[in-house]
């Protein structure tokens, strides 16, 4: 596996497809890439978890990982400062030392995506 750097992200604006992981969740192609180049499908399930107790009254949600020495902190905010939900990672091999991904309601699934895909 290659190291992936923020950079390898930028190239995804938009999307050309949606790929679902559950009934109420969908990826893009930079999410389902980054899943793929990272292997963090973990991150996705994780936010799932989240986002279904968060619910839907806010449409939109920040969901940052922040990585330091093979330990991580999971973050879920409205963008406007208010925290949602935190989570605290024990272990990870994440590439990245942070990632921010949208996750957004469309009115039947939580699409989560890239920031240069909203």
């Amino acid at each position: 596996m290659t190291k992936l750097t923020q950079q390898d992200l930028l190239h995804f604006t938009g999307t050309s497809a949606y790929y679902r992981i559950s009934k109420r969740f969908l990826l893009t192609d930079g999410t389902k890439y980054l899943c793929e180049q990272a292997g963090c499908f973990w991150l996705m399930d994780a936010a799932s978890s989240h986002l279904l107790e968060i619910g839907v009254g806010d449409w939109f949600v920040l969901v940052r990982l922040k990585c330091e020495q093979e330990r991580a902190t999971l973050y879920f905010e409205d963008g406007n400062g208010h925290e949602y939900a935190r989570q605290e990672i024990e272990y990870t091999d994440f590439p990245l030392s942070e990632i921010t991904l949208y996750a957004c309601w469309d009115g039947e699934h939580w699409v989560l995506m890239l920031p240069s895909e909203y």
